[in-house]
């Protein structure tokens, strides 16, 4: 049976259940049980046992208000191919996921879903383990994988009368889990082509994410040809979350850096750049020995930071920490510091260097590469005046 498939084919289900009812009860209430649930079942009841939660009711699922589900369906990867997915609802009851765990699409028989509002299992509700104990949702997102779970093997008991199979979606580019797909329906009516068809159902949906992303990048490249053609020099041509369309005169991996306006972005092979605004994506290049890259970092008031380059001046607030941290670089010349000498100047000792490292990482995050790294300094063609209180 493996620790995913919830049942053996040709299982009595009426009886199976009945047994996993006193398996359930004996666990819970500390008993000797007939036997042991499985290996995935047994550890999810341990974790959320740990958290407290009370098998004997509905545990709060926290729905998020409507205006918020509204906003994580349009932010989600997901929605490009949620109609798809949710065609696959033939008699059954169809949930998607984000990869919170949070319930953002719902399609199935309209005598499920009633069923399922009752359970409170609807649009919004955190369907983690967290919050309502062990179930095929929150235990795949738990255990990275897919989970089946039949009857009593869910922690709640009003869940008991439900069989699910859960199954995480991924972005086909880079692997990052983007939500859970899951099939759920009453007990007794588990079939085991369910787990093939959320299965199935997965494999084609991250299959056409995969084609939309080419497709998205193929017109981006056509868009571009003539620059292209025309921009002398080594150049990309990316699209907003840094992914390649086009390349000249550069070997490049598929993805750099995401590009913002004005903020420089430090590129293997071509150094220093700083993004330029295309009617589609961006074009990205040297900024080159003539585009020096000033910065004014003003420290009357809360730190601003205001750097001025080729294109439009951007300003960006900055933690006090952050600014100490470019105060010291500015100070030190192109020769830099090492996270350790970084550590003594900011700590007063050499103990912090993973802080160091962090802080560091956090700073460029904020404003690009205008820092470089080993040893930490301003980047080559970044000038910093700081102004002090």
């Amino acid at each position: 049976m493996g620790d995913f498939s919830a049942v053996r084919p040709g299982t009595d289900l009426s009886r199976h259940a009945r047994e996993l009812r006193r398996v359930h009860d004996a666990v819970l209430t500390g008993a000797s049980p007939p036997r042991r649930p499985r290996a995935l079942v047994e550890r999810s009841w341990s974790r959320v046992i740990g958290l407290g939660l009370d098998p004997g009711r509905a545990n709060a699922r926290d729905p998020v208000p409507f205006d918020e589900v509204e906003r994580l369906r349009r932010d989600s990867p997901l929605a490009s191919i949620v109609d798809d997915l949710l065609r696959l609802a033939d008699g059954f009851l169809l949930v998607v996921t984000d990869a919170g765990g949070v319930i953002l699409w719902r399609a199935g028989p309209n005598a499920l879903l009633h069923r399922a509002d009752v359970l409170g299992f609807t649009e919004g509700a955190h369907w983690t383990e967290a919050a309502v104990g062990t179930n095929a949702i929150g235990t795949a997102l738990v255990e990275a994988a897919p989970v089946q779970l039949f009857s009593a093997e869910h922690f709640e008991q009003a869940q008991h009368a439900w069989y699910c199979t859960a199954h995480p979606i991924h972005d086909p580019r880079t692997g990052e889990l983007l939500g859970i797909v899951d099939v759920s329906g009453p007990a007794l009516t588990l079939h085991p082509a369910i787990e093939a068809l959320v299965s199935m159902g997965v494999r084609l949906a991250e299959a056409q994410l995969w084609r939309r992303h080419a497709d998205r990048l193929e017109r981006l490249r056509r868009s571009a040809a003539h620059v292209v053609a025309t921009v002398p020099g080594p150049h990309l041509i990316v699209d907003e979350q840094g992914w390649v369309a086009a390349a000249n005169g550069v070997a490049v991996r598929d993805r750099i850096g995401a590009p913002r306006e004005g903020a420089a972005l430090g590129v293997p092979g071509l150094g220093l750049c700083l993004p330029e605004r295309l009617a589609e994506g961006w074009l990205v290049r040297p900024a080159g020995p003539h585009a020096a890259i000033h910065g004014t970092l003003d420290l009357r008031a809360a730190p601003v930071l205001e750097v001025r380059g080729e294109a439009e001046p951007w300003r960006t607030p900055l933690t006090r920490r952050h600014a100490e941290i470019l105060t010291l670089l500015t100070a030190c010349g192109p020769d830099g510091l090492t996270a350790g000498r970084m550590s003594q100047l900011l700590f007063g000792d050499g103990d912090h260097v993973i802080t160091v490292r962090a802080e560091v990482s956090r700073l460029r995050r904020a404003i690009g590469a205008l820092v470089a790294t080993s040893p930490y300094r301003l980047a080559t063609g970044v000038s910093l005046t700081v102004v002090r209180g």
